[in-house]
C-alpha cells in the first residue's frame, strides 16, 4: 500500500483522471487535453517524451557505475514512467515518487503497469512540498526529478527559491535535481534565477528546450565540471547499457554559466 502523510491531502479539489491512446502510445490526463505522461503500451518501461528521456541526465554528473547504490525521488508520478524506469531499468536501491492526488496512483497501477510497492519502488500520497521538509528526506537522495504541473499544465506547481532550497537539502554531497519547466504561463530565466539563488549559478546546467517546449534543467548540490571527454565517455555508457540517447544530451546541454 502507499503511505499517506497525515492530513495532506484534506481539503484538497483535486482533478479527475482518465486516459487516452493514440496508435502505440497510452496517455495520461488530469480532466483536460493537457498529456500528464505517456507509455508505450507493449514496452511499458520505455520513456516515450524527450523531455522525459533528459530528466535522466543526472547521469551524466554522477559515476555511473554507482546507480545500483542511489535513491531516487520522483515530485509527480505521471504516469510512472521515471518511477519505472529507475526501479526496474536502473535497478537503483530505492526509488520513491510523492504525489497528491491518489486517482493518479490508481491510474498508475490499473493502467500505466505500475507495480505494487515493494521494499526498493513506492509512492508516498502527500503534497511534495511539505513532505521533502521531513527528516528522513534530509541529505538522502541522488536523484531528484521534480515534474509538477495542475491540469490546466500552464506553469510548474512549485516555482520558488525557497521550494528549491528544500530540494538541494534532500540531496546527497553528489547528488542532483533535474525540473521540467513547461507551460505558456512559465518563464525559463525566472525559474533558473530561483534555482540559483538556492544552489548558487555555478550548479545549474540546462538543455536546450524540446520541440514541444520543454526544458529540462539540473541542479547540483556541490558543483562539478566534468569535461566534455568525461561528459562523452559516461553518455556512451547510458546509452550502451539503459538505451538512452545520452550523446545527444551532450551537444545540447550545458552549465548556464559557463
Amino acid at each position: 500500500m502507499a503511505r499517506t502523510h497525515p492530513n495532506a491531502l484534506s481539503a484538497v479539489v483535486l482533478p479527475e483522471v482518465n486516459f487516452s491512446e493514440e496508435g502505440p502510445i497510452r496517455h495520461l490526463h488530469l480532466g483536460s487535453e493537457w498529456i500528464q505522461g505517456s507509455m508505450l503500451v507493449d514496452a511499458p518501461n520505455v520513456l516515450v517524451h524527450e523531455y522525459i528521456q533528459r530528466m535522466m541526465a543526472w547521469l551524466l554528473l554522477l559515476d555511473p557505475a554507482t546507480v545500483g547504490q542511489r535513491q531516487a525521488l520522483q515530485l509527480g508520478l505521471g504516469a510512472g514512467s521515471l518511477t519505472k524506469f529507475c526501479a526496474k531499468e536502473l535497478r537503483m536501491k530505492t526509488t520513491t515518487a510523492i504525489e497528491l492526488n491518489p486517482q493518479v496512483l490508481h491510474a498508475c497501477r490499473g493502467w500505466f503497469k505500475l507495480p505494487a510497492d515493494s521494499p526498493r519502488m513506492r509512492v508516498v500520497l502527500a503534497d511534495a512540498a511539505s513532505e521533502i521538509r521531513q527528516p528522513s528526506w534530509q541529505g538522502a537522495v541522488d536523484a531528484l526529478q521534480v515534474d509538477l504541473y495542475d491540469e490546466e499544465a500552464a506553469a510548474p506547481v512549485l516555482d520558488s527559491a525557497e521550494f528549491y532550497a528544500d530540494c538541494r537539502r534532500t540531496l546527497t554531497s553528489d547528488g542532483c535535481m533535474a525540473v521540467n519547466l513547461f507551460g505558456r504561463t512559465s518563464s525559463f530565466q525566472k525559474s533558473v534565477d530561483k534555482m540559483a539563488a538556492a544552489f548558487g549559478e555555478a550548479a545549474i546546467w540546462a538543455f536546450k528546450a524540446t520541440r514541444e517546449g520543454n526544458t529540462v534543467v539540473l541542479a547540483q548540490r556541490t558543483p562539478t565540471r566534468p569535461t566534455r571527454t568525461m561528459l562523452a565517455s559516461r553518455a556512451e555508457l547510458i546509452k550502451n547499457q539503459w538505451g538512452l540517447p545520452a550523446d545527444k544530451w551532450v551537444r545540447v546541454f550545458k552549465p548556464v554559466v559557463p
